[in-house]
């Protein structure tokens, strides 16, 4: 892609997933993006949430400990976050411990607090008492919330300690390579979804993520094989679109990117990827800077 008019990337959504958010539909919800050229490449920051954006939580948040009052708190957290913090403050003074200071911490990052829920979501992860599986998907949501917040060296970090305790998780390894891309670091970014593409190939998220790394290092043609692979899994999926799109158009096919981007925002016009698609069509029709 030209360095004057390059188009503006963002990281892809992945698939549902129980046990940590979708951490790219998270930023996008939350987060600001910008991309700038800078000589041969693009370099992009994030930067973090509003403080009254109301970010999405997790549909089955990880159960560190079993109680009704637990369970009542994290099934209001999508339609009540400001609810579930009272209840969590409430619980907490009458000894909630762990599963009230997890529930405080979720509806934080869903009340748009994204950096006082990635410590929080720390420090539960490292002082808890529960299974390994539970503790790795509550350092998962710290890296979700690293990234809402514009941090991703700390996002990175907190999917290594997930990683740690069960490294052969799918959707973790596609989400550290999320954190890659956002530091520029595409190589590890694919080798992290290299390994998930080989176990579990029906991910559409690795396969876009994959795509990105790729375009990222210059090898366009594995790029589209990948783009492809995604939306033959999910073909209305709008981060594989607009990725295909910039591929497209690093390819010197404007009218194919112009017919992706475009579809982006038929199928979700009042979303971020559609604004996204819409400022990669302006540049299209700006054409080359003078």
């Amino acid at each position: 892609m030209a360095a004057s008019h390059t188009a503006i990337w963002h990281g892809p959504d992945p698939n549902t997933r129980l046990t940590t958010m979708k951490p790219f539909r998270l930023l996008m919800a939350g987060a600001a993006m910008v991309m700038l050229a800078a000589g041969g490449g693009a370099w992009w920051w994030l930067s973090g949430p509003e403080q009254d954006d109301i970010l999405p939580t997790p549909p089955e948040p990880p159960r560190l400990v079993d109680s009704p009052e637990y369970e009542r708190c994290l099934q209001m957290l999508d339609d009540d976050p400001e609810g579930a913090r009272t209840l969590s403050d409430n619980w907490a003074m009458q000894g909630g411990g762990e599963g009230a200071a997890h529930c405080a911490a979720l509806a934080m990052l869903s009340l748009g607090e994204a950096e006082r829920a990635a410590e929080a979501l720390e420090r539960i992860a490292t002082r808890s008492q529960a299974g390994i599986a539970a503790r790795a998907a509550v350092f998962g949501q710290a890296g979700t919330a690293w990234i809402a917040s514009g941090r991703p060296m700390r996002a990175h970090a907190a999917l290594t300690l997930a990683l740690a305790l069960t490294p052969a998780d799918a959707e973790l390894l596609t989400e550290r390579a999320m954190a890659s891309l956002a530091l520029d670091r595409p190589a590890d970014a694919l080798a992290d979804v290299d390994q998930v593409v080989v176990v579990e190939p029906s991910l559409t998220q690795a396969w876009i993520v994959r795509a990105s790394a790729l375009r990222r290092m210059d090898r366009l043609p594995p790029a589209a094989e990948s783009v492809t692979r995604a939306l033959q899994l999910d073909g209305d999926n709008v981060e594989a679109l607009l990725e295909r799109g910039i591929i497209r158009q690093a390819q010197g096919n404007a009218a194919g990117a112009r017919t992706d981007w475009e579809r982006v925002i038929e199928l979700e016009p009042d979303g971020a990827t559609a604004d996204l698609a819409a400022q990669n069509m302006a540049l299209i029709e700006a054409g080359p800077a003078q």
